[in-house]
């Protein structure tokens, strides 16, 4: 393996360890902190008739993790473009 393609693997892998990172803190944010740290502060606003750190604890951090898929697998394509490792 050339050195340009070892550079640009490792640029490329460094990229996609920090979307991952980015993603999991996100997802634990939403899921633990919000459903079950900072549950008593939000329960004092309500969503559909329900306190919203009930809602984060069941649905919430559901949805949350659902729309993390999506934008993972967008800027992955994005990725492997920029460094043209797409399928075709």
């Amino acid at each position: 393996m050339s050195d340009d393609r070892k550079e640009a693997a490792k640029a490329y892998w460094k990229e996609n360890l920090r979307l991952l990172i980015t993603l999991i803190v996100i997802w634990f944010a939403v899921s633990y902190g919000a459903g079950v740290l900072f549950k008593d502060a939000l329960d004092t606003i309500q969503m559909g008739g329900f306190p919203l750190g009930f809602w984060f604890a069941q649905q919430g951090s559901i949805y949350t993790f659902i729309v993390l898929i999506f934008v993972y697998v967008f800027r992955m394509n994005q990725l492997d473009r920029k460094y043209d490792v797409h399928e075709e």
